[in-house]
């Protein structure tokens, strides 16, 4: 659940999106900027990649190859950080050699994590060689049908507009397009991937993660903040490292994201969690673009 998680959340609730409008030019005027949100539908030549997705509570699965193996199962996991991360199935599955440990810190405990060396990873023709990642035994703390062999990271699509369509079930991305600061609809991020929320009359920092199965996870004091109304006792949360207590509780709003607003939410609530998390089923409904060299982000209905 944070920008360096490898593993991903437990089970959370559900929110709805709604859809952009691109506005035209009148007669005679100045052409405007193309919308941030006019991107998602670019011509299928302008892509390098473009594959179906499947979700599962809110996850993206898609499949992948590994050193010209499989297809596999892979999670597509915005909240992880680097490349990627392969299961401990697919380590013994293709024989592959364990290496030294690195540090790995789910937003909340760090610890060290042992790691292996893939020749490739490719996806629907993208293809990415020669990668150090992190190896966990994930599928323990999953339910079967949620299993996997591995998760894509959010640096494995660095050079290029990434383009989540929840809609349309569909991943793409092209290195030719991208996202400008003069585009309507575009938000500015500095960390990976921490952009503007505004809940009712408060505006806070939010931690866009496509791997956690959650509408929102909000810190106590901001919970405090934007809420009237007191939560009651829900499951523990999962993280990589270990897990946290929560609450939940139904909050009005507005939650504002880009282009996308939501109404009377069931959140969780933590107060060991240290940020605002915007999780999958907040962006369900919606279609998000990632340009990671630019460092923008838009997120349309």
């Amino acid at each position: 659940m944070s920008n360096t998680r490898g593993a991903i959340g437990s089970v959370w609730m559900a929110a709805a999106i709604v859809l952009c409008i691109v506005g035209r030019a009148g007669a005679g005027d100045a052409p405007e900027p193309s919308r941030a949100c006019d991107a998602a539908r670019a011509p299928t030549a302008a892509f390098q990649m473009q594959v179906p997705f499947e979700t599962i509570d809110g996850r993206i699965y898609v499949q992948a190859r590994v050193n010209g193996r499989g297809p596999f199962r892979f999670a597509i996991d915005t909240g992880a950080s680097g490349v990627g991360r392969v299961d401990a199935s697919l380590v013994a599955t293709l024989g592959l050699t364990l290496g030294p440990p690195t540090a790995n810190s789910d937003g909340v405990t760090t610890a060290e994590a042992e790691t292996t060396m893939v020749e490739t990873i490719e996806v629907g023709g993208l293809s990415r060689r020669d990668l150090r990642v992190i190896t966990r035994d994930y599928n323990s703390r999953m339910a079967p049908g949620s299993a996997l062999s591995g998760i894509i990271a959010r640096e494995f699509f660095a050079d290029g507009l990434l383009v989540i369509d929840y809609p349309r079930r569909l991943l793409s991305f092209g290195s030719g397009l991208s996202l400008s600061p003069e585009q309507p609809g575009v938000l500015r991020y500095t960390r990976p991937f921490r952009v503007p929320v505004t809940i009712g009359a408060v505006t806070a920092e939010g931690n866009l993660d496509t791997g956690a199965n959650v509408a929102f996870v909000l810190p106590e004091a901001l919970f405090d903040r934007v809420s009237g109304t007191p939560a009651a006792p829900a499951a523990r949360g999962q993280l990589a490292n270990g897990t946290v207590d929560t609450s939940r509780a139904t909050v009005p709003g507005p939650f504002r994201i880009g282009e996308v607003t939501l109404s009377d939410v069931e959140v969780r609530v933590s107060a060991r969690y240290p940020e605002l998390l915007v999780g999958a089923h907040a962006l369900q409904g919606a279609v998000v673009l990632i340009d990671q060299r630019s460092q923008r982000i838009a997120v349309c209905p």
